[in-house]
């Protein structure tokens, strides 16, 4: 990823989704020009906007603002005891990383 700047993060998640501008425009309610806008480094977005690209690609806030570099997983519908095994090999592939080391 390049710097990360709003629009070079809103960009790559838009492109891996395979999502054009348009497309995400009218998803969130709002025009083409602002999506090039906001790729652009010309314009920010909104809050209730930004909350809304958030919401598209099932990021923080924080994240597409460059201040969490985390990447999230979304676990909507998935059941108490899915979750907690994907927090099992989340912890499983960390130990394996460590013991590379």
């Amino acid at each position: 990823m390049e710097t990360l700047y709003f629009g070079n993060i809103l960009k790559e998640l838009r492109e891996k989704s395979g999502m054009t501008q348009k497309q995400l425009a009218l998803y969130i309610g709002t025009s083409k020009t602002s999506i090039s806008l906001y790729e652009a480094h010309q314009r920010m977005p909104t809050p209730d906007t930004l909350a809304s690209l958030a919401d598209v690609f099932h990021v923080s806030t924080d994240y597409l603002l460059g201040v969490d570099k985390k990447k999230k997983i979304d676990v909507t519908g998935l059941s108490e005891e899915d979750i907690g095994h994907l927090e099992a090999l989340v912890r499983s592939l960390r130990e394996k990383e460590n013991d590379v080391k």
